[in-house]
């Protein structure tokens, strides 16, 4: 009986955070560090700006990896998001991957209800329920596909709730739901999905996500607004 009361509560709780984005109507930016192995080496920051009708979301994510005062891996990445009504109308971003350039431009197609992908990766068609791959949007965590905001690739996966958590934000401890993301389909090591996700299904941020490649990985909330 409690183990039901439990579920029912979450299904409830993550129902309204995955059904539109207006629930970011008062959030006007989040910060995020990025660390590996415990180190802080560059951010992943999102902007927000709201009108009556459309949502934009810029991002710009930077950070680098050295070793014996060489660098051997970088992402300088900018992106940019619209939402009408909650529903994704086009995004587009470039970046430079060890300063290697990709792509991605995205635009919804009215008349035949899908998206128009032409990215350094992909180039077609996808549908409308995928999710562009973006730490700030709780809607990753509902969704059986996800687009790359790199290179426009498409990626299959599933999302499984493994318990709870916590998380010591600004002198208090949040409570959150931890989550499983992992990929689907038989990929390359280094294109596979296998991240670990902690959300507070009050205002549905996505306060940390962590993975392993080459290394200890972490996206994590440093301030948000």
């Amino acid at each position: 009986m409690k183990l039901f009361i439990f579920i029912f509560y979450i299904i409830l709780s993550f129902s309204s955070i995955f059904a539109e984005e207006s629930h970011f109507k008062n959030i006007s930016k989040i910060e995020m560090d990025v660390l590996r192995n415990d180190k802080v080496i560059g951010y992943s920051n999102y902007f927000f700006k709201h009108d009556d009708e459309n949502m934009t979301v810029e991002n710009h994510t930077k950070f680098s990896v050295d070793m014996f005062g060489v660098k051997i891996f970088s992402i300088d990445s900018k992106s940019k998001e619209i939402y009408k009504k909650g529903s994704l109308i086009s995004f587009v971003s470039q970046t430079f991957q060890n300063d290697k350039l990709k792509f991605v431009k995205l635009n919804y197609d009215k008349k035949k209800n899908i998206f128009i992908i032409d990215g350094s990766s992909y180039k077609g068609e996808a549908r409308t329920d995928n999710i562009i791959g973006n730490w700030w949007n709780p809607k990753i965590l509902n969704a059986k596909t996800q687009i790359s905001p790199l290179s426009g690739s498409i990626k299959k996966q599933s999302v499984k709730l493994t318990g709870k958590g916590e998380i010591k934000f600004k002198d208090k401890k949040i409570k959150l739901f931890r989550y499983k993301l992992k990929s689907t389909e038989d990929l390359p090591d280094d294109k596979k999905l296998d991240f670990d996700i902690l959300i507070d299904s009050n205002e549905g941020i996505i306060f940390q996500v962590k993975y392993n490649r080459l290394g200890s990985w972490e996206y994590r909330v440093k301030n948000y607004e």
